[in-house]
């Protein structure tokens, strides 16, 4: 990011709510109308909502959509103890303005000029900036072999979930594999187990890749677990970036 970017990034300004979609039984997308300089796949966002009183409050959201994208896509999960995700899942309507500052972050982001192999390791509703890197390597770079893992609780929670089933079906290079914790895989080539070393090891000779890139998101837990494995089985700690959150995966 430039000097100039970085200044833009933190100011604040309005975005309109242009619809909102139901992904899972916890996560919606909304999609914003914004005017911030093109992102880059990985960034994200500050949001800030205030209340009559003058309480502030402010969450940083990971950009879902491919950069260039005409609305600006944030998957948000509803967390029961939250004060921003409660709002957007029942309070926010179409025609609301809020306030955003960003494209925010240089370190968790792909271009498609990186190239690959690229490998991506999603948990939960961590899969959003991944999200945006499989959108815009789809553009791109579709010749470029890349590994999405995917681990959610159950298929039900898959965010983006038949969107990657079609990109799979479009793309022979894109590998999607999920893995579902608490609940029996739904197609031969998935898993039904956590992410540990030897899982990721079988993951890797199944690929046949060597990754150039690897990216993981999630909770703490998960994103401390996969790197470790990773590490183990030869993964370079050099080319392996993480972005995490609180909470369980």
């Amino acid at each position: 990011m430039t000097v100039d970017s970085a200044v833009k990034a933190v100011r604040w300004q309005q975005a309109v709510i242009e619809t909102i979609t139901t992904q899972t039984p916890r996560i919606i997308s909304v999609f914003l109308r914004a005017r911030l300089e093109r992102h880059v796949a990985g960034q994200h966002v500050d949001v800030r909502l205030t209340a009559p009183d003058g309480y502030q409050a402010q969450r940083s959201y990971s950009i879902a959509s491919a950069p260039g994208a005409d609305l600006l896509e944030l998957a948000i999960e509803r967390l029961d103890d939250g004060e921003v995700s409660p709002y957007f899942h029942e309070v926010a309507r179409r025609g609301d303005s809020i306030e955003l500052r960003g494209p925010i972050g240089g370190h968790f982001i792909w271009r498609g000029e990186d190239g690959g192999p690229l490998m991506l390791i999603a948990g939960g509703s961590g899969v959003a900036p991944l999200m945006a890197m499989v959108r815009a390597w789809s553009v791109a770079e579709p010749k470029t072999p890349l590994l999405l893992v995917y681990s959610a609780r159950v298929w039900e929670e898959l965010v983006f979930r038949d969107e990657l089933l079609a990109t799979q079906a479009r793309h022979p290079e894109f590998l999607f594999i999920v893995t579902t914790t608490r609940g029996p895989r739904h197609r031969p080539e998935d898993l039904d187990r956590r992410l540990d070393g030897s899982l990721l090891r079988g993951l890797l000779a199944q690929w046949g890749h060597s990754p150039r890139h690897v990216y993981v998101c999630g909770s703490n837990a998960f994103v401390e677990a996969v790197t470790d494995g990773l590490v183990l089985e030869g993964v370079p700690p050099a080319i392996i970036r993480t972005e995490r959150f609180g909470g369980d995966s």
